[in-house]
């Protein structure tokens, strides 16, 4: 029977709401933000330690170049990392545990790999080809990229508010980190930070895949330090001037203790609770988590690097605080705050 417009109006006013959480699903659903926001402030740390790293590096290995600093100071946590959660499989995991690896779990875990691996590859070289602040604004467009491809994968449009709170959190990126756009030129290190982006965001939507759903947090964790290690440990053998320039850096406390730092909290920390709750909220939700990284940074460098200094003998200058900070930070909040006056429930 076909509906009269006025009944088919009357239906389309009617049409129902989406569903709301109910109290488990909210509980749950604020912890795994909070427990990404954890994450966030975790990979903050990463920006002024990993900085430190380099300018010991250097200081060991003079005139090396980028792919190779780069994989020298990078590789090792992901090395550290596979060889601690063997460890841990082999010796403390028991009964379900210790299951073999599933062919998701594996197919999880490789994917995830690859695309941080090849984020941070090319986020890294095109760093030498562009601005901090157009890598940094280039790279939180992951924040666009994901309802973008959420929308077109669904046929169904997320509504003003995500697209109003990813143009909040993309405004935010640009002021804190001072992206000038009569700066932003299409050249090599522009592609290569924008090619990383869609990386980083192939990421963030393979925790959101539900065929991986039932697969186990520290598994696929080591898949994805494996692959990883893998990946940067080619890089360093390819491009080591000589075999003692891959053992050199050993032999400075400095460098292991950051290598450490990075390992404790950027690695095992970050990741962990990446893999573990992340999928408990949609895929969107996260990208604008996620910007709150920067904001983790900046905070962290303005103290940081003069401790690093002080304790490393390295010259590694605190960053002053300014007023992009509290505005470029009260967008990202702000935009993050509207999202959760009415969060997408995850199916």
């Amino acid at each position: 029977m076909q509906k009269t417009p006025d009944a088919a109006g009357a239906s389309r006013a009617h049409a129902p709401e989406p569903p709301l959480m109910n109290p488990t699903q909210n509980v749950r659903h604020w912890r795994a933000i909070g427990m990404l926001v954890l994450a966030t402030a975790f990979w903050g740390l990463s920006f002024p330690t990993v900085k430190a790293l380099a300018l010991v590096h250097a200081a060991i290995q003079p005139g090396s170049g980028n792919w190779f600093t780069a994989s020298a100071t990078v590789g090792p946590r992901f090395v550290i990392g596979t060889v601690v959660l063997l460890i841990i499989h082999l010796l403390f995991l028991r009964g379900s545990a210790r299951r073999r690896t599933t062919p998701a779990e594996w197919r999880q875990g490789l994917l995830l790999g690859l695309f941080a691996a090849g984020g941070m590859i090319l986020q890294n070289d095109g760093l030498q080809f562009t601005a901090a602040s157009t890598s940094a604004f280039l790279t939180q467009l992951t924040a666009i990229l994901i309802p973008l491809y959420v929308a077109f994968r669904m046929r169904k449009n997320p509504g003003w508010r995500v697209w109003f709170c990813c143009a909040l959190v993309i405004t935010g990126v640009a002021i804190l980190g001072q992206f000038d756009w009569r700066e932003l030129r299409l050249g090599r290190g522009e592609f290569e930070t924008l090619l990383g982006a869609f990386f980083f965001a192939g990421q963030i939507l393979t925790l959101d895949r539900p065929e991986f759903a039932g697969n186990r947090v520290m598994r696929i964790t080591l898949v994805m330090f494996a692959t990883e290690a893998v990946i940067y440990s080619i890089m360093a053998f390819a491009t080591a001037p000589n075999l003692s320039a891959l053992a050199a850096p050993w032999a400075s406390p400095a460098f292991i203790m950051l290598t450490l730092l990075l390992v404790v909290f950027c690695t095992f920390g970050a990741f962990f609770l990446m893999n573990a709750w992340q999928p408990k909220i949609t895929a969107t939700e996260a990208g604008l988590v996620y910007c709150f990284e920067p904001i983790f940074g900046t905070l962290l460098a303005l103290f940081l690097p003069g401790l690093f200094s002080a304790a490393f003998g390295i010259n590694y200058a605190n960053e002053t605080f300014t007023w992009t900070l509290l505005t470029g930070g009260a967008f990202i909040t702000a935009a993050n705050i509207l999202l959760q006056l009415k969060p997408p429930v995850k199916s």
